[in-house]
């Protein structure tokens, strides 16, 4: 059994999928890994180091403070330990390439993972609770959009998703009432959108050419689509807590600066 320590300034992800990654040229190999994390003063060194002479390995590890990386070089050398340093020399090049010192602010690639997966997850979240599916997810949303067909609400959502917040959105239907789960939502979660009339015929009208169909139906008629406004608006009233936007000149862009703008508040 081989020992290999990884000692890191954060968790350890990115130093063990390295080694892992060299280690499947290497068959029948036994290893055992030890994860030194979070190595961020010189006692943390030297306090690790004293769990690897109990059972000698190699030392592989990504310090992006060059102190703490050449004391932990110096401290190997001097227990007669092999050591690995896996980022000080790519940094040492980047940093000759592109003319400016590295931040040396360890944990920066696991927070931009995580924040890479935090807006995997929120678009995963939104496309499963668009158009109104599973209304029972609504209360896990970090916002949900209401508003009648052709308002905005699926673009306005993938919008805010990619910047990593959860989104749900309700189609608002004349006749047929929300569900339930909706008004269980903190109001202060829900955003109503509204549109002028006109504008929003035209976009109905393009949308039924574009899937080949005739915009002379009632789905694109003024008349209809003023009483589904007309509805739409009295149950905004009803629910005086909720953020109403208009987007009928509005971008997706402005939209969600409003939106995040209540979050904030």
């Amino acid at each position: 059994m081989k020992h290999i320590y990884l000692f890191s300034d954060a968790t350890g992800e990115t130093v063990e999928r390295v080694v892992r990654a060299a280690l499947s040229q290497f068959r029948d190999v036994e290893v055992r890994f030890h994860r030194m994390s979070r190595i961020r003063s010189r006692e943390d060194v030297r306090h690790s180091l004293e769990e690897v002479l109990k059972e000698r390995g190699i030392v592989v590890y990504t310090l992006v403070d060059t102190e703490l990386a050449q004391l932990l070089r110096d401290e190997a050398e001097a227990h007669g330990l092999q050591s690995v340093d896996l980022i000080s020399p790519l940094l040492y090049k980047l940093s000759d390439f592109f003319g400016v010192p590295p931040q040396k602010e360890p944990g920066l690639l696991y927070q931009l993972n995580a924040e890479y997966h935090k807006r995997v997850e929120a678009v995963d979240f939104t496309v499963k609770h668009d158009d109104g599916q599973d209304p029972r997810g609504l209360a896990k949303a970090d916002f949900v959009l209401v508003g009648v067909s052709r308002s905005s609400k699926t673009p306005l959502s993938m919008y805010l998703a990619h910047k990593g917040y959860r989104v749900a959105n309700v189609p608002l239907v004349k006749g047929i009432e929300p569900p339930p789960e909706l008004f269980k939502v903190n109001p202060n979660r829900v955003v109503g959108l509204i549109i002028d009339p006109h504008r929003l015929v035209e976009i109905r009208s393009a949308r039924l050419r574009n899937l080949g169909q005739s915009a002379r139906g009632s789905y694109a008629a003024l008349e209809k689509v003023e009483e589904e406004l007309d509805a739409c608006r009295r149950l905004y009233r009803r629910n005086p807590q909720w953020l109403v936007i208009d987007v009928t000149r509005k971008s997706v862009e402005e939209s969600a600066a409003e939106i995040l703008q209540r979050l904030n508040e």
